[in-house]
């Protein structure tokens, strides 16, 4: 009979890899990952040439600036001989070539994509964007990016060529787990002139799923709430991505009118990528704030503003998914492209906004130009009301990491009926005096 121990430690690794399992899902988005297509084009005396192609099958997740890095090991001693589209980080110890020296000697290579200006010859199809790929929704044109190499050993074939195992994918940080390499049907090819098909010799598909706990430990955005028929501004949770007197990480977070500001942002000790926030209560590098503003006899109106409280970063092409029952009765958006995403079939409640190109796509970083905001009009739906929080989004997301919610019972609540009379307590006291009184001289 097994251990106490044992079966304790078995029960753990069990819920980790279900926990695991659940975080990478995304109900939002539930086929959404990025695929990796291994395509061998040509067979060499030195090994093969493939195209390795990364499309993001993400409806609203993106890889920003500075882009992807992509890792493997190979299966036996393969080198790589040469790359178009892209480059490795490390050549490795190449010393026992002495005529045609490979690219990259190493058994572990990570690569990354060449940047925009690359000379036209060095490259290929999808290539050279900084390792910037697009979402689904919101560019699918640019949500794919390649890259050629020639790699293999001496005598490989379709018989004795071996897949690369363990992939990673950095985006730049962690957050992505990638599974095995997969036998699939070869790709089909079409010359440019669209009138010739050619295929593979041999593919292999690759799967990588994100997860927002293995990204990051802590969220990275908190949603604020205000309307206009009650005073209370619901603020982000306290401590929403971590607390200002957090010993274990000092120096997170800044003041705005700090005198060390320039040097925490540029500190040598620190990653360019390790957020620094403004310090505030909720420690976000994110807030989007949802302001119930007008009301109309048909219509009611909400005004949305982002702010970003990050030093270190300028968001491009960044994104919003928001879940709220009216967002089939959209009316009108400013300054905003939108479009529903609808995950659950014909239930049209889960909307994605992003800024205009060249107007306000990018969120600079925490200052006066680190926001960006915008104006939804609704028209009334038969079910509409302003009652116990109905006016306020159910889920937020950012670049698709889920968004702190404040509870329930803190949101802006509207009576059942016309706006109450709010009146000073005091007020209420002399009142309650001078009703207590009245009745004691009537009795008298």
């Amino acid at each position: 009979m097994a251990s106490p121990l044992a079966f304790s430690l078995l029960a753990f690794l069990v819920f980790s890899s279900l926990a695991s399992i659940a975080e990478a899902y995304d109900s939002l988005d539930p086929n959404g990952n990025i695929t990796i297509k291994w395509d061998i084009i040509q067979w060499t005396p030195d090994g093969y040439v493939a195209v390795v192609t990364m499309y993001n099958y993400q409806q609203y997740r993106h890889i920003q600036s500075p882009g992807w890095n992509l890792g493997w090991t190979w299966a036996k001693k393969e080198v790589i001989w040469s790359m178009v589209g892209a480059q490795t980080t490390e050549q490795g110890d190449c010393s026992k070539f002495k005529g045609n020296i490979p690219h990259c000697c190493k058994k572990t290579p990570t690569i990354v994509d060449l940047l925009p200006g690359t000379p036209y010859n060095m490259q290929i199809a999808n290539c050279c964007k900084g390792g910037v790929i697009s979402s689904w929704v919101q560019d699918p044109a640019n949500a794919a990016s390649s890259f050629q190499l020639s790699a293999g050993l001496a005598g490989t074939s379709k018989k004795t060529v071996r897949a690369p195992k363990n992939f990673t994918l950095r985006a730049p940080g962690p957050g992505y787990t990638c599974g095995p390499a997969k036998d699939v049907s070869p790709s089909t090819f079409l010359t440019s002139d669209g009138r010739r098909k050619t295929h593979a010799l041999k593919t292999w598909n690759i799967t990588c799923t994100y997860s927002q706990f293995l990204a990051q430990k802590t969220p990275t955005c908190c949603v604020s709430l205000s309307s206009f028929y009650n005073d209370t501004i619901v603020n982000c949770p306290t401590c929403s991505c971590g607390c200002q007197n957090n010993l274990t990480h000092p120096g997170s977070c800044v003041e705005a009118d700090s005198p060390y500001l320039a040097y925490a942002v540029n500190d040598p000790s620190k990653s360019s990528y390790a957020p620094l926030v403004q310090c505030t209560s909720h420690m976000c590098p994110i807030r989007v704030h949802w302001h119930v503003k007008l009301n109309y006899k048909d219509y009611w109106r909400v005004k949305i503003a982002i702010t970003n409280f990050n030093y270190r970063m300028n968001y491009t092409q960044w994104n919003l998914v928001i879940q709220h029952p009216n967002f089939d009765n959209l009316t009108q958006l400013f300054s905003f492209n939108y479009r529903s995403i609808a995950p659950y079939g014909d239930i049209n409640d889960t909307a994605m906004l992003w800024g205009v190109k060249y107007y306000n796509d990018l969120l600079m970083e925490a200052g006066p130009y680190g926001n960006a905001q915008s104006e939804l009009l609704f028209r009334k739906e038969p079910s509409f009301t302003f009652e116990k929080g109905w006016a306020f989004p159910r889920r937020v997301y950012f670049n698709g990491d889920n968004c702190v919610m404040p509870p329930p019972d803190a949101y802006p609540w509207l009576p059942n009926s016309s706006p109450r009379l709010r009146f000073p307590s005091f007020v209420l006291m002399v009142v309650l005096w001078a009703a207590l009184a009245l009745s004691l001289i009537h009795h008298l």
